[in-house]
């Protein structure tokens, strides 16, 4: 009687393991097909990355962003005094400089700009392309690059009336390409070779034409909070004397239709001109401005 009980339970089990196993490898099937036809769909279309970076701006300098078709993105930028000016001044709250812009989406891929800074009382304006997307699928493109094109006008008065002065020396131009990659949800970094041309020099020892390679990074901290880190490193040779490479730290907020940037930074001018080749703030004296940028997007034209 044992054993016909230990042959039936035994029956039993084969036929319930037998069912299992019989199930098993139709499910895993199933799931594998599926896969297969998800990645041979994803194969055959063009994955292009987004929101590499939360706005067009990473703290001065731009990002290989841009704003969309028909999309006018407001910008105001503020930078504060240093803060080694200590009490008296409100460690340096009690002086600012600002920058208004307008920036306007003409398509996709092509976006415009002008603005105007008190510092200098400059002018500026740019064009702005993005010329290859990171995306994969049916086109494998490992980063996003884009170039940035900027005149500025400064408007001061001269400081010397007694020569002779041109409005073309009130004029500089920079030329930029970004190359940027998102590496995963929560960190991009880009690098921005770039090139400014001043039509007039302050000293006849400085250069007309500038270099510096500039490197940026982001990194995700909440659904709504990112770290921003800026850095331009002027060539050697390249540069005007007595000037420091720019470094700006920051955070991204975003709030609705609003981002809302607070960064220190040792560069009080915000053109190209000015932060990447005209810095003379040193982080280890304590020439450090606290400011902000805000950005306001709005739909004008059609999507």
């Amino acid at each position: 009687m044992l054993q016909r009980k230990i042959i039936l339970i035994w029956v039993v089990w084969v036929c319930i393991t037998g069912k299992i196993m019989a199930q098993q490898p139709t499910a895993d099937s199933t799931d594998l097909m599926a896969q297969l036809e998800n990645e041979s769909a994803s194969q055959k279309t063009i994955n292009y990355t987004t929101a590499t970076f939360k706005t067009t701006r990473l703290v001065n300098g731009h990002t290989v962003e841009n704003v969309g078709k028909g999309v006018l993105d407001v910008k105001i930028a503020h930078r504060f005094g240093t803060l080694n000016k200590g009490g008296y001044e409100l460690f340096g709250l009690d002086n600012a400089t600002m920058r208004m812009g307008l920036d306007y989406g003409i398509t996709n891929n092509l976006m415009v700009g002008v603005g105007r800074s008190t510092f200098q009382k400059t002018f500026d304006a740019f064009l702005k392309m993005k010329l290859l997307r990171q995306s994969t699928g049916i086109r494998n493109m490992p980063v996003t690059v884009t170039y940035v094109g900027t005149a500025a006008l400064m408007t001061l008065k001269w400081g010397d009336t007694s020569r002779k002065n041109y409005f073309s020396s009130r004029l500089s131009y920079t030329h930029q390409l970004i190359i940027g990659r998102k590496f995963s949800e929560s960190t991009s970094l880009q690098i921005m070779p770039t090139f400014i041309h001043r039509n007039l020099a302050e000293l006849a020892s400085d250069p007309n034409d500038l270099l510096a390679i500039g490197i940026g990074g982001r990194q995700k901290l909440t659904k709504r909070v990112s770290l921003n880190v800026e850095y331009y490193y002027q060539i050697p040779g390249y540069k005007i004397d007595g000037t420091s490479n720019a470094l700006s730290v920051g955070f991204d907020i975003e709030t609705g239709g609003h981002v809302f940037q607070l960064h220190f930074t040792n560069s009080t001018g915000m053109t190209e001109k000015n932060f990447v080749s005209e810095t003379s703030g040193k982080w280890e004296k304590g020439d450090i401005l606290f400011g902000f940028n805000i950005s306001r997007v709005f739909t004008i034209g059609k999507n």
